[in-house]
């Protein structure tokens, strides 16, 4: 498939890019290189290959949620800017 410049122009439009005439012939050169490419992939047989969203197996690395202590209060007040006994002082900001 061909991508001419004014193809691209058309889709910068689109997009609200502006290009330099270097910039379009560049661009032109570097899409039709992506779709030669998608050719080729479109070629490979893939109908005994599995669908997959990764190449690799990917698990959450996660700790077992256990329940536990909370954090003290004096200790969850240390570094608060502002504090007024058991809870953190901020400033109003609904009227």
């Amino acid at each position: 498939m061909s991508i001419d410049k004014k193809t691209v122009e058309g889709v910068a439009h689109l997009a609200r890019i502006e290009l330099e005439p270097k910039e379009l012939e560049k661009l032109s050169r570097q899409l039709e290189h992506i779709l030669a490419f998608i050719d080729k992939l479109s070629a490979l047989n893939t109908e005994n290959i599995p669908p997959t969203s990764h190449i690799l197996p990917i698990n959450n690395v996660l700790r077992k949620d256990e329940p536990q202590d909370s954090l003290p209060v004096e200790k969850a007040l240390l570094n608060a800017p502002d504090k007024q006994g058991k809870f953190f002082l901020v400033p109003k900001v609904i009227e």
